[in-house]
């Protein structure tokens, strides 16, 4: 069992490896890196992007299928991937290029580290499905930019949970792997997000979507939107703080969101939030 001595020296040992930076994290492939940093570039078209996809066989696979699904089929059905992009929009390719990736991230070595990462992939599909209906409303931010917010608000827990399977096995409690995810998930999602050179308007959600009380400032950003929709999937899942009163969430203010109303409960964000949940899972 880990104990409370024991659970203080793994969180010294992990913040040693961030300030070192030893701490073995996460990594994007190779195609998905080119493919996002030439889209948000604005050096990419839809012939540049189909060869960097056809590189990976697994992602052109995937694309064809979203492009052809209810969510986006049209008259008739794509089988290239030129026009699959086409369809789509590179902004939208860039965002399911990388949560592509980062499923491929969340590949477990045990059978409860896996459980671990289901609930966790779970939980980010919900948010960035969550982000991406918000969104809609407010012309200044991208749909697509905040679905990627979603998916990635989480992604400091992956190295937490896999230090602790490596040391214990997860013999620790429910208690003490919450309390090492709230100490040090923030911290490591922002430093992951930095290396894999993501704009700072998304680098710092990992910090800001766990503080109630967070204000960008005048204007809205991704942060406030992702902030929002975690809030929205916990109070649907009855995971809320008690203490949490979203009638004083700044998110919330800025968006327009009344805190007593659960949009995922709502006839129509509902739908969209379960197709856009859909073609993410595949």
């Amino acid at each position: 069992m880990l104990d409370a001595a024991a659970n203080a020296d793994l969180i010294d040992e992990i913040r040693i490896g961030i300030a070192n930076k030893t701490l073995e994290l996460p990594t994007l492939p190779e195609v998905a890196l080119e493919i996002r940093d030439a889209v948000e570039n604005d050096t990419a078209d839809a012939p540049m992007v189909a060869r960097m996809v056809a590189k990976d066989p697994a992602l052109s696979a995937r694309l064809l299928q979203v492009a052809n699904s209810p969510l986006y089929r049209g008259s008739s059905e794509v089988d290239s991937i030129q026009q699959a992009i086409t369809r789509l929009g590179l902004k939208m390719v860039r965002s399911l290029v990388v949560s592509l990736a980062m499923r491929q991230i969340f590949q477990a070595t045990s059978d409860t580290l896996d459980r671990q990462f289901r609930q966790l992939w779970d939980d980010s599909l919900q948010v960035a499905a969550i982000s991406h209906m918000l969104a809609a409303g407010i012309p200044q931010l991208e749909r697509e930019q905040a679905l990627l917010g979603g998916l990635v608000h989480n992604i400091g827990a992956l190295p937490i949970l896999t230090k602790i399977d490596e040391h214990y096995g997860f013999t620790a409690g429910e208690t003490v792997v919450t309390h090492m995810l709230d100490e040090l998930g923030p911290e490591i999602g922002t430093n992951i997000l930095e290396s894999w050179n993501f704009s700072a308007s998304l680098a710092v959600i990992p910090r800001a979507c766990v503080d109630p009380g967070y204000d960008s400032g005048p204007e809205i950003g991704y942060a406030d939107v992702v902030l929002a929709a975690r809030l929205q999937d916990l109070a649907a899942k009855g995971r809320l703080a008690p203490t949490t009163d979203l009638s004083r969430v700044p998110a919330f203010a800025k968006i327009g969101l009344q805190p007593e109303i659960m949009i995922i409960d709502m006839e129509g964000p509902a739908e969209e939030i379960a197709e856009v949940r859909s073609m993410l899972e595949g």
